[in-house]
């Protein structure tokens, strides 16, 4: 085990017992784990192939590091839209850390793993005795964002209701617990990312066409992972490096692994390379991978 996985292993540690004792610190530090819990850069990683912890040099990543770095400094809402996997909260991430509000707390949140009668408690916050479990005030993470960012991913799962009161903060900057009387200002640069076609949606009634505008004021389309050509192995070699860090074998691509890699599908993205190479690690005899090696849904090419 890395120190790097001795840190994540306290954080994690640290993180269960705010949720039994603290719960209201819980929104910060989920973020402060999510930032930590990403891959680190390999050392001596050149800085045109990786910045702000997105690795590529094909033509629409430069484009995409370009915008972050242009959308960073503004206080506007941005939409990151993209396939599952394609990384998003990276993105966000990204966003955040070249922004003016990167020394202030980033907060994320999945709007489809929360159930939604929980959502706007998890977002606003709730006043003690607001309804039954609630033994204490609660702030939520609009509050724990206060200062800093607030990213919203699968935003597209939001429900109408919920949507209407998103509105009104985006309008407004101010949010309203649970049970509360009062409202309170809040400073929040809000980030939401979908994989939706949230055009289709706001056509079907799904989502509110005129959150749709106040959401998609900057934008960032991520490319999927099958365009980007030579990044493909790229991300790949640097996934097996981590994977030999974390216990794994020591490996490297044959030619023809590289070229079924750049061959593949990958309706998973980034996140289904980087758990093939974690396979390969840990289960890959010798010290070359070969196309047999590969999942059978890659060697098909």
């Amino acid at each position: 085990m890395t120190a790097h996985d001795d840190i994540l292993a306290a954080f994690r540690e640290l993180l269960a017992r705010a949720i039994r004792e603290a719960p209201d610190a819980l929104p910060e530090m989920q973020g402060a784990l999510a930032a930590a819990s990403s891959p680190p850069v390999p050392e001596g990683a050149a800085d045109d192939d990786a910045w702000q912890g997105l690795v590529g040099t094909c033509p629409a990543m430069l484009e995409l590091r370009a915008r972050i770095r242009k959308f960073g400094p503004a206080n506007a809402p941005v939409l990151i839209t993209g396939e599952s996997g394609t990384g998003k909260e990276r993105v966000a991430h990204a966003l955040h850390a070249v922004s003016r509000r990167a020394a202030g707390p980033f907060v994320a949140e999945n709007c489809a793993a929360i159930p939604e009668t929980l959502l706007e408690s998890v977002l606003y916050g709730h006043k003690k005795g607001a309804f039954t479990g609630a033994i204490k005030d609660h702030p939520g993470h609009f509050v724990a964002a206060d200062g800093g960012t607030l990213f919203l991913d699968e935003i597209g799962e939001m429900r109408l209701p919920m949507q209407v009161k998103l509105l009104r903060t985006l309008q407004e900057s101010e949010v309203r617990a649970v049970g509360d009387t009062k409202v309170r200002k809040v400073d929040v640069r809000v980030i939401a990312a979908t994989n939706q076609d949230l055009e289709a949606a706001v056509k079907a009634g799904r989502f509110r066409e005129d959150l749709y505008y106040r959401l998609n004021v900057l934008r960032l389309d991520l490319p999927p992972l099958r365009d980007r050509g030579d990044d493909i192995v790229l991300l790949a070699e640097r996934f097996l490096r981590d994977a030999h860090r974390r216990g794994g074998r020591a490996l490297r691509l044959s030619a023809e692994a590289a070229a079924a890699l750049r061959r593949a599908p990958w309706p998973g993205n980034v996140r289904q390379l980087q758990n093939e190479m974690l396979r390969l690690g840990a289960l890959c005899e010798g010290t070359e991978v070969a196309v047999k090696d590969l999942s059978p849904d890659l060697r098909k090419g």
